[in-house]
C-alpha cells in the first residue's frame, strides 16, 4: 500500500540519514544523541508539536481524554508500535498509525476529524491520519528510544 509522505518529512528523515552518515557507524552513541524526537501534547490547547533536534518542525491539532477520561501527563517513551491497532477496550476502535507510550494509551489516527482540536477521546491523543502516518514514520525512522512524548496541562 502506497503512503503519501509530506515533503517535510522526507527533508527531516532525509537530514537524518545524512547525519548518520556523516557521522558514521563508530560515532553511533553521538547519532542517537544528535537525532532525538520529542512530541510535546499540551492538554490545554489541545495541540501537539513535534521538535527533531530541539527545532520545532510541525504543530497539529489533537484530541485528549474527555471529561470522563484522563489522558496521563509526564514524559514517556515509546513502548510499541502497530501500523493497525484494534483496541481490546473499546468495542475493537481501530488505532491506525498507533504508538503506544503508556500501557493503552497511544497516539494514534482518528477518523473524527471535526473533533480536533477540543477533547473527544477515552485517553489515548487522537491526530488527522496523515499527521499520524508521518508520526509513526518518524518514531520508526529516529527509533522510540530516541523519541520522547510528553504530555503537560
Amino acid at each position: 500500500m502506497y503512503k503519501a509522505i509530506s515533503a517535510k518529512l522526507i527533508n527531516v528523515t532525509a537530514a537524518a540519514a545524512g547525519t548518520a552518515l556523516l557521522l558514521g557507524a563508530a560515532n553511533s552513541t553521538a547519532h542517537a544523541a544528535a537525532n532525538q524526537i520529542v512530541a510535546r501534547v499540551s492538554l490545554s490547547q489541545q495541540t501537539m508539536e513535534v521538535l527533531v533536534d530541539g527545532r520545532p518542525t510541525f504543530a497539529w491539532k489533537v484530541s485528549t481524554g474527555d471529561r470522563a477520561h484522563v489522558t496521563p501527563t509526564g514524559s514517556f517513551k515509546p513502548t510499541r508500535m502497530h501500523e493497525m491497532w484494534y483496541s481490546k477496550k473499546y468495542d475493537n476502535a481501530p488505532m491506525p498509525h498507533s504508538v503506544f507510550f503508556s500501557g493503552g494509551y497511544a497516539v494514534h489516527a482518528t477518523n473524527a476529524i471535526k473533533r480536533l482540536g477540543q477533547p473527544a477521546s477515552h485517553g489515548c491523543v487522537r491526530l488527522h491520519p496523515d499527521n499520524a502516518a508521518d508520526f509513526y514514520q518518524l518514531v520508526e525512522t529516529f527509533g522510540p528510544t530516541n523519541t520522547s512524548i510528553v504530555i503537560v496541562k
